[in-house]
């Protein structure tokens, strides 16, 4: 739902220079930052991504799991980060 609600408007079109979902090349070079550093860059912003994608009151698990979808959606094969205590 995240993504369908924050992330889809730029990363489905690939508005302001956003990688679009389904491009392996472009979410693979983002990929090898590993899910830490693709979430530190959504979470401060990056280029025209404001910080959080817009979505200040997303928690850091909602994020990653949004980043997790995305990301295996474009070929990456990233694990969905567990809740705490889970």
């Amino acid at each position: 739902d995240i993504v369908k609600q924050m992330c889809s408007a730029c990363h489905q079109s690939g508005a302001a220079g956003a990688h679009k979902i389904g491009d392996k090349a472009a979410w693979g070079k983002l990929a090898k930052a590993g899910l830490e550093g693709m979430l530190k860059n959504a979470i401060q912003g990056k280029g025209a991504m404001p910080p959080r994608g817009g979505g200040a009151d997303l928690s850091d698990l909602e994020l990653a799991r949004a980043i997790v979808t995305m990301a295996n959606q474009s070929g990456a094969n990233l694990k969905e980060p567990a809740a705490p205590g889970k």
